[in-house]
């Protein structure tokens, strides 16, 4: 053991208040009272940390503060120990131990557990433009229109994201976090999660209708769980992580668990990270490629989710971090489609959460169900991907929100709560002909010290027993050995003491009655609560074609279903045009369990179905529309009125008008027409989008447009010369429309007055040319002048012109005051290599200049006369005579 005598300044700043002792020396015989503790007491990256050299903050999690104080006052007087505001009370922060003090201090009795201090954390990725029907989010807005989150706020805690973007126009709670400045990466999480969809259908959400909120990442601590309470959260987003990997259960884990105990309907929703194809150097799995790679302790927390991401296929994306935890458990419990990373999957499932508590609070008299409720019904509604059963890198499969929402509506879920060796018996009654059938029990387990070698305190048994011939089943449970090749064992059936979720599923359960039994292996002195989830499920069902379905002509699209039935078992997907009787084949003999099929929209417009034909049944999908969706654009904005104009679509009968008022874009008028003339009064509603209808389907609206913000005026969309320096004046003109337009005339602006260039009438295009064949030399000013049919007068802009011989050089001003800059016009290049001589010859300036006006410095020199040369592109030589004053 290492003997060491050091010298310390003893500071403490507690709540503000600052203490200095006197300089200290520390006895030898205080280092020799240091015993190496157990490395659980110490976080990992503290165990195998820095060398003696280096100096690390860590943070402490203490018995009693004052004993601790004391203790430290005696052993290291001279370590800086600060409150840490965000952290429960009994938690300091102590700066700048080398590695042998941070022992010292795991080996005080008042000390629970050593943790590192605060990390920077980082958005886990930028993110893409989502798909939300790989997790059947569009089939829930379809379906269930009437839940979109109303009543709820979603918390995204990373940097603030925009609040004036339209898509959160009305929803957004009022922050000292909102600044001039806000997070790209935060804006897209809070889209993908409650985006209502105002600026495009891409900007639609999941839980559109839902309050939003925004919380800072610069504490990996829980918020004030009383300050989320009264703002209304109940779903928190956090779809960032650490630079590094943190498998173990660390003082942020702990306090996480602890606040939804104390606020047992609220969810805390992670993303998992995104270096799947990293290997962990510290904990019980380190050296394991590709496993246990967690960026954040806090996202091994018991009573919170955390999210991976897939593909649009449901397979695992290669970047999302994987478990299991520390322990063993299973992280992360669910994927979603994440294109742009964990980031995205997350923010869909904190999305999805919360339509599951409105779905919820719709039944039960607006109360908030249990966040253990919430886990249990998305758990058993996720769909089985990867590894065949529950495994590290999927967990219980791809979040499923539709079949979590119909969990919720259709009553087939429990609540109840269980004592030691105590039993609570459910009963449930399972029809034939039913191919699976899913229950998942969850509970919200106390926190656990960071010291325990796993997380788990409370321990509830589930097992499925069939009331008729008794037979029972067990909960299916991995291999928890660090073992590259034990770790992707299929799961069997046996206990599960681990994790605080269990779930047991049957293939082609026989029909009749069954009981789920949850038993109190392990509880304390309070019974532990509990929620059950189960479904059951058979044959063939759409969900993407609906019928709210517009696909793009052209592209590449999936159809979606479900299929609980064999795994062998084939089909015929056939396309039908309406209106036409013949059945086109896309594919024969499609495996059915494949559940997607990747279709070549053909390049047309009309309503059209699908059909999925197997030996013994077809499957017919709702109509559903091909076209392409209508930006509109602006004929004119003038200060009376405005003009929105819109393509015609092949078929369309009418158009649905939508306009941004309030809170949500809105129906506004059905029209014929393709074009829609606003008054004065009309104008004060700047937001407006179309959608074509086809007889009773309204198809996908385009994006939506700021009629003042296209670029188009009274009618001109621009009025520009050519070149600003020519020797032939040209002048291009686009309008927005012709509709009103009775003629249009390029003016020259004189010293007498406008002078008429050239007349165009009948006006039949919109984009129009413009040639003044007898220009004077020098500056030339034109406008253009609008004449419409209902007598009023536009005008454009006045535009300038110098106009110059194509062997002619001007310099102005000439003469020229010394200290002033000289402007050179020449007509043939943009580009010219100019030199400035005195009248001896000597070359006193020379510079290669661009644009179509150059620029010379004449501060310097001297007055008289000097003679200017410019070299052009062609090599031309062209020469003039500069006086300076």
């Amino acid at each position: 053991m290492r003997h060491f005598a050091r010298v310390f300044r003893y500071s403490t700043v507690l709540s503000g208040i600052v203490c200095v002792g006197a300089l200290l020396s520390l006895p030898n015989d205080a280092a020799a009272q240091q015993a190496k503790p157990l490395n659980r007491k110490v976080a990992p990256a503290l165990v195998d940390g820095p060398s003696e050299a280096i100096t690390q903050t860590v943070r402490v999690s203490l018995r009693e503060k004052d004993a601790f104080l004391a203790w430290m006052h005696r052993t290291l007087p001279g370590t800086t120990i600060r409150a840490v505001p965000e952290a429960p009370t009994q938690i300091l922060l102590l700066e700048n131990l080398t590695a042998d003090q941070i022992q010292l201090v795991s080996a005080s009795p008042w000390v629970n557990f050593v943790d590192v201090a605060h990390r920077r954390a980082h958005e886990e990725r930028q993110l893409n433009q989502s798909d939300l029907t790989v997790n059947k989010i569009a089939t829930v807005h379809t379906r269930f229109p009437q839940l979109a989150g109303q009543g709820l706020t979603i918390s995204i805690k990373e940097d603030a994201f925009d609040p004036a973007d339209i898509d959160f126009k009305d929803r957004v709670v009022a922050s000292d976090l909102f600044t001039t400045t806000f997070s790209p990466h935060a804006t897209a999480v809070a889209t993908l999660a409650g985006g209502s969809g105002n600026s495009a259908p891409s900007g639609k959400g999941v839980a559109w209708q839902a309050r939003l909120a925004t919380s800072s990442f610069k504490s990996l601590f829980p918020d004030d769980g009383a300050t989320l309470a009264q703002t209304g959260v109940s779903v928190q987003n956090h779809s960032y992580g650490v630079a590094a990997i943190e498998n173990y259960y660390g003082l942020e884990s702990q306090a996480y668990d602890q606040q939804i105990r104390q606020y047992p309907g609220l969810l805390h929703v992670f993303s998992s990270g995104n270096v799947g194809t990293q290997t962990s150097t510290t904990g019980r799995y380190a050296g394991i490629p590709k496993v246990a790679n967690l960026t954040g302790q806090f996202k091994t927390s018991k009573n919170t989710l955390t999210i991976g991401a897939t593909d649009e296929l449901g397979q695992l994306a290669p970047l999302s971090s994987r478990g299991p935890a520390y322990d063993g458990r299973i992280k992360p419990e669910l994927v979603a489609y994440g294109a742009g990373g964990t980031s995205e999957a997350a923010a869909l499932v904190s999305g999805t959460g919360a339509l599951v508590q409105q779905a919820y609070q719709a039944r039960n008299s607006g109360s908030l169900p249990p966040v253990a409720l919430v886990k249990a019904v998305l758990l058993n509604s996720a769909d089985d991907t990867g590894r065949p059963g529950v495994d590290f890198e999927t967990g219980f499969g791809q979040a499923d929100a539709v079949g979590a929402v119909q969990t919720i509506r259709d009553q087939r879920f429990f609540q109840g709560s269980a004592a030691q060796n105590s039993t609570r018996t459910y009963s449930i009654t399972v029809p034939a002909g039913q191919q699976e059938l899913k229950v998942t029990v969850a509970w919200t387990d106390p926190e656990a010290s960071p010291t325990a070698a796993q997380a788990l305190v409370h321990d509830l048994d589930m097992e499925l027993v069939h009331v008729g011939s008794g037979q029972r089943w067990q909960p299916w449970v991995l291999s928890t050995y660090p073992h590259a090749d034990s770790l992707v064992q299929l799961p069997k059936r046996r206990p599960d003491h681990l994790n605080p979720v269990e779930q047991i599923s049957i293939a082609i359960p026989a029909a009749g009655s069954y009981e789920i039994r949850v038993r109190g292996a392990v509880v304390g002195a309070v019974a532990q609560p509990f929620g059950v989830a189960y479904e059951y499920s058979a044959g063939f069902e759409w969900t993407r074609p609906g019928e709210t379905t517009n696909l793009r002509p052209g592209t590449t699209n999936f159809l979606r279903w479900n299929w609980s039935g064999a795994a062998t078992a084939t089909g015929q997907l056939e396309y039908q045009p309406l209106g036409t009787q013949k059945w086109r084949i896309l594919q024969a003999n499609l495996p059915l369990a494949r559940t997607n099929f990747s279709w070549a929209v053909p390049d047309t417009t009309t309503l059209a179905r699908v059909r999925m034909v197997t030996s013994n049944a077809t499957f017919l999908s709702d109509t559903f529309l091909i076209a392409q969706p209508q930006t509109p654009t602006v004929g004119y904005a003038c200060e009376e009125d405005a003009l929105i104009l819109w393509k015609r679509i092949p078929g369309a009968q009418q158009y649905q008008v939508y306009q941004l008022s309030q809170t949500y874009l809105q129906p506004y008028l059905l029209t014929a027409d393709t074009a829609l003339l606003l008054n004065k009064a009309q104008m004060q509603v700047r937001y407006y989008a179309v959608a074509p209808v086809f007889g009773k389907i309204t198809g996908e609206r385009g994006n939506t447009i700021e009629f003042t913000e296209q670029g188009t005026a009274c009618y001109i969309k621009s009025f520009l010369p050519r070149t600003i320096v020519t020797d032939t004046v040209l002048f291009d003109l686009e309008v927005g429309t012709l509709y009103g337009l009775k003629s249009v005339t390029l003016e020259r602006l004189t010293p007498g007055g406008a002078i008429a260039i050239q007349t165009i009438i009948p006006v039949q295009e919109l984009v129009m040319t413009f040639l003044d064949p007898t220009p004077v030399l020098g500056r030339n000013e034109y406008r253009v002048r609008l004449d419409l049919a209902d007598g009023r007068v536009l005008y454009s802009q006045p535009e300038e012109v110098q106009v110059t011989r194509l062997d002619e050089l001007q310099a102005y001003p000439n003469p020229i005051v010394a200290g002033e800059t000289l402007r050179v016009l020449l007509a043939e290049s943009p580009n010219a290599r100019i030199q400035l001589y005195d009248m001896t010859g000597r070359l006193l300036r020379e510079t290669i200049e661009s644009g179509a006006i150059k620029e010379v410095s004449t501060t310097g020199l001297a007055k008289g006369m000097y003679l200017l040369r410019v070299r052009t592109e062609s090599s031309t030589t062209l020469t003039t005579r500069v006086v300076i004053l």
